[in-house]
């Protein structure tokens, strides 16, 4: 090794980057992928001297783990903490992680079961030897006597399924996350597609209870299986500007380079758009809304999406039924107004959602077509979504909005809906939902909302945003009815298609957090418990401060 000593080049490392941590809860943080993050490390590397980096990943986790320790209560506090470094660069930031501990006090075990081999790792393998770690080749009987675990076994770079003692210790990680909690991963979880959120090669990952991750966060630390393997997310900058760029936390210029990162859906995104609540607006400033579907037997379909849009702030809401056993009027919200599909003045409305419990009638058929001929903003639902894939004649008429200067409509879809919108399996959707969100909006000019966890909305410039929020509760019928009235009440306040699909993406999110965090989810928490929580995040988040000022 060519410095003085490993120790003198850790503190030099240190000293010229602080141990920055940063939240990106709320924060429209970028998310970049494998490819990005090589072109930023490359050009940082270039700049700052041999190890730097991974000395700052290093500083930065281990600051994280001195906090958690130092606020633990008894026995985690008093407890050793043990780390397992792999063979690569992941293993070299797990070896810079134990000499930080070890300087600082902390009883500290690496269990090494492949010795490290690049350059770097090489370095920290011997700055941990000089501070005195204890490092072993095999894994402890138990983790019974220890507090802290830390997956230090592999990063960004992992292209093949985990096996033999790492498959095991992930493993062995995963159950101890479940049971007791306290496991760290450095970077991603060993084993996740850190692009995707799957994991690599249908082998095994680990499921953290937290993640330190590096110089940006990662799309497959939000979407896919991501969100349950990561748990809570923590971002070390490391000195590099690429992943928390501050200066850019509002709304993606429209169009978007084609390299640009996709980022966190926050309310930087889209609070700008939402609309002013002046004492002298009336209802028609927040515009009238048709919700169309319920055929017979779905009727509760439309309903809901109803109630959501009126307690989001559309000025009148109207429901449109197909069904012939539609209720008169709706006695919880008698403000609502019910019409049979067919009777109702479609031209009269600033914004159209049509898809819920639709079905597939001729009727149906012919409701869609009239519909993507309006000149008003357009979303596409459920059943609606479905006579589109199976119908060149309606897919076209949804492309042609854009081109001929409506709106571009705003899509949907479950992945079984955007895997039969693209004519692919649902595998492949799942595969790579950004991904997948993008051909959607390509293929239809329209804004893309790709459901799920970590719901990925697209839009036809290029700009893509994950939404962090939301969470298990959200897996029961009726909670995508909710979503699409949110939506097509924000259409209908005059919000760009792109900017009120993050607004409802994450409003809905948030509303079954906050149901959750009282108590009344994720088990049996209900679609129609949504909308008054959205109703109340939405005048507390956005509304409060200008009535407070009136």
């Amino acid at each position: 090794m060519t410095d003085a000593t490993p120790a003198a080049s850790l503190a030099a490392s240190s000293a010229a980057s602080t141990a920055t941590l940063v939240n990106p809860h709320d924060r429209a943080v970028p998310l970049l992928t494998v490819a990005q993050l090589r072109v930023s490390e490359t050009a940082a590397q270039s700049a700052v001297p041999a190890h730097t980096l991974m000395a700052r990943a290093g500083a930065a986790a281990a600051h994280f783990l001195l906090e958690q320790i130092a606020h633990a209560p008894a026995p985690l506090g008093a407890q050793p903490v043990w780390i397992v470094a792999g063979p690569g660069n992941n293993g070299g930031d797990a070896l810079v992680v134990a000499a930080q501990l070890k300087r600082a006090g902390i009883a500290v075990e690496v269990c090494m079961p492949v010795e490290v081999k690049p350059d770097d790792a090489r370095w920290a393998l011997g700055v941990a030897r000089d501070a005195g770690v204890k490092i072993v080749d095999a894994p402890p009987a138990s983790f019974d006597a220890w507090g802290w675990l830390v997956d230090g076994m592999f990063g960004i770079g992992l292209a093949r399924a985990l096996d033999g003692v790492f498959a095991d210790l992930a493993a062995r990680l995963t159950a101890r996350a479940r049971q007791r909690g306290h496991v760290l991963a450095l970077d991603v979880p060993s084993g996740l597609d850190s692009d995707t959120g799957n994991v690599v090669g249908d082998g095994v990952a680990v499921r953290a209870t937290h993640t330190v991750t590096f110089i940006a966060a990662k799309p497959g630390l939000y979407t896919g299986a991501g969100r349950d393997y990561a748990g809570t997310v923590s971002v070390a900058p490391i000195g590099l500007a690429d992943g928390i760029d501050f200066s850019n936390d509002t709304a993606p210029q429209a169009p978007a380079p084609a390299d640009a990162p996709a980022r966190l859906n926050a309310p930087a995104l889209f609070a700008d758009a939402l609309p002013a609540r002046d004492n002298a607006t009336h209802k028609g400033t927040f515009g009238t809304l048709a919700v169309i579907g319920g055929d017979t037997g779905m009727c509760g379909a439309p309903i809901l999406a109803a109630r959501a849009a009126l307690l989001t702030g559309a000025g009148k809401v109207h429901a449109g039924f197909l069904g012939n056993d539609a209720p008169p009027y709706d006695a919880p919200h008698p403000e609502l107004m019910l019409h049979a599909a067919a009777k109702l003045s479609l031209d009269a409305m600033d914004a159209v959602a049509a898809g819920c419990g639709m079905g597939g009638s001729a009727s149906a058929r012919q409701l869609v077509d009239q519909i993507l001929r309006l000149n008003v903003p357009v979303l596409l639902d459920a059943d609606a979504l479905n006579l589109v894939a199976r119908d060149e004649a309606l897919a076209a008429r949804v492309t042609e909005r854009a081109q001929v200067g409506d709106a571009p409509c705003v899509l949907t879809p479950h992945p079984l809906e955007a895997a039969r919108l693209l004519a692919v399996d649902t595998a492949t959707v799942q595969r790579d939902r950004l991904a997948a969100a993008r051909a959607l909006a390509q293929r239809f000019a329209a804004v893309a909302v790709l459901k799920g966890s970590g719901t990925v909305i697209a839009a036809p410039d290029g700009r893509v945003a994950v939404n962090p929020t939301g969470n298990a509760g959200l897996a029961s019928g009726g909670t995508g009815d909710v979503l699409g009235g949110l939506i097509g009440a924000l259409l209908a306040q005059r919000l760009p298609p792109f900017e009120a699909a993050l607004a409802g993406v994450y409003l809905h999110g948030l509303a079954a957090d906050t149901l959750v965090e009282q108590g009344d989810g994720p088990a049996g928490l209900t679609a129609g418990e949504l909308a008054p929580m959205v109703r109340k995040l939405l005048n507390r988040r956005f509304y409060s401060r200008n009535l407070a000022s009136a």
